[in-house]
């Protein structure tokens, strides 16, 4: 029996950044792996809230596992590089509210 999990990944360089992804949309294999792992989500679920086939999840998860280490990785950098941001970049928020507190 073969596999075929080319119909179901594609990686298309300028489409977010190259990263793996469920064909024909611009969901990573690692968006899945996170909704999946760190937020309980169901495969069931994930396919019916973007409109995906089963078949698709289970290979971009199956995708994952295979690639584990390089995705995680990824994820950690991109985590990485928004905690940074956030830490450097001023709330407007948090400054308004700060300045009503002080006013009054």
């Amino acid at each position: 029996m073969e596999v075929a999990l080319n119909q179901h990944i594609e990686i298309t360089p300028g489409v977010r950044s190259g990263k793996p992804r469920i064909a024909g949309t611009r969901i990573t294999i690692a968006d899945v792996a996170i909704m999946y792992l760190r937020m309980g989500q169901s495969l069931e679920e994930i396919a019916g809230k973007y409109q995906l086939s089963l078949a698709s999840v289970h290979a971009a998860i199956a995708f994952y596992y295979d690639n584990r280490q390089e995705i995680d990785q990824r994820i950690a950098q991109a985590e990485a590089f928004v905690e940074a941001a956030r830490l450097n970049t001023p709330s407007l928020l948090k400054e308004k509210l700060d300045a009503m507190r002080n006013y009054a």
